[in-house]
């Protein structure tokens, strides 16, 4: 019996079971309505978060291609261009296609091989000099970019002093042009002459293949703008341009192509150009060339000998289509090479 005031309640009244049974109902009603508010409340909050992580859309773009180091007192700046697809298995030669797949294969690589299109900056001190220009149009919509990397790497063109060209093939020359302006306006063009004398001859590309024509004529409409404003300066082989910078003859692969040696506090850097093309290739067999060489027994020879002094002496080199930044060293193995790609390193 309940009692209020002392005075007893008749059951009959608020029996006791029934308030009981009562209270516990009222208790599960609101404890259930309690943890429904609480659960939506948690689903709305997960919810919410979920769509913050998936919401942010994907990027899409490559970092600026440029990778600077040191070298002596003078800064180094790789500067991509690009890449291009090369069917390389059709066009390495002294070679088969099964033997190129195998290669390619071994470093999980494939034909057609996405291929680097590189180029250098050089800042001595007192000059600014760019090795080789990348393509601009002339090879296609993925390269092009050499130019916008060397602002993104804090330089501007008006500001290079020298272009140095390692020959006259549209990949390397191309980017001399900025549509029907000069790229590079207070800059001085050197190229060896054997190379000019060559692709600038209107004679020579008239007697050309058909399929040649194109490389006259990429080297003439980025060449000639430069000739005709007294800013082009060839030279004959060996030659010293500026202080710690001289010009090598390796001719084969073009008939004036040249290797740019760099040299600072001990410290060399050997600019190769198309010494080699395809690294899962041709540092295992240095006797493999490519179609585009114009004397491919010269090409191959020139390569051998420049490997060789490379691994014998430890010092740096560049290449213009090993993978960016294209820049490592190499070391004796067999009949061929392993290639040491530099450690990543910070300007401190």
């Amino acid at each position: 019996m309940i009692y209020i005031m002392d005075q007893p309640v008749l059951n009959s009244v608020f029996p006791l079971n029934l308030t009981l049974k009562r209270l516990m109902n009222i208790q599960k009603s609101a404890l259930n309505i309690a943890l429904s508010a609480a659960l939506a409340i948690t689903a709305l909050g997960m919810g919410t978060v979920g769509a913050a992580h998936a919401a942010a859309p994907m990027v899409k773009t490559s970092a600026p291609g440029y990778y600077r180091m040191m070298l002596g007192d003078f800064e180094v700046t790789a500067l991509s261009d690009g890449t291009v697809d090369l069917p390389v298995d059709k066009i390495l030669t002294n070679t088969t296609p099964a033997k190129v797949n195998k290669a390619l294969a071994k470093v999980y690589q494939t034909a057609p091989l996405e291929t680097s299109d590189n180029g250098y900056l050089i800042n001595t001190g007192s000059k600014l000099i760019l090795i080789d220009t990348g393509a601009a149009k002339l090879f296609g919509p993925t390269l092009g970019n050499l130019v916008a990397n060397l602002k993104a790497a804090g330089y501007q063109p008006e500001q290079v002093d020298e272009v140095y060209i390692t020959h006259m093939h549209p990949d390397h020359v191309g980017g001399l042009m900025d549509g029907d302006k000069l790229a590079f306006p207070n800059a001085t063009i050197r190229a060896d002459k054997h190379d000019a004398d060559f692709w600038l001859n209107q004679a020579n590309m008239d007697k050309a293949p058909a399929d040649s024509k194109g490389f006259f004529q990429g080297a003439m409409a980025s060449l000639n703008p430069y000739v005709k404003a007294n800013r082009f300066s060839p030279f004959d082989a060996n030659t010293d341009l500026v202080p710690g910078i001289k010009a090598v003859a390796s001719r084969g692969h073009t008939a004036g192509h040249t290797s740019y040696v760099v040299e600072s506090k001990g410290q060399k850097l050997v600019l190769v150009g198309d010494l080699i093309h395809v690294a899962a290739v041709q540092f295992d067999d240095p006797s493999v060339t490519i179609a585009f060489d114009s004397e491919s027994k010269a090409a191959a020879a020139q390569r051998k000998a420049t490997f060789a002094d490379a691994a014998k002496n430890g010092y740096i080199i560049g290449a213009t289509h090993i993978a960016f930044p294209g820049m490592g060293r190499l070391r004796a193995n067999g009949k061929g090479y392993t290639w040491v790609p530099l450690n990543y390193s910070v300007i401190r």
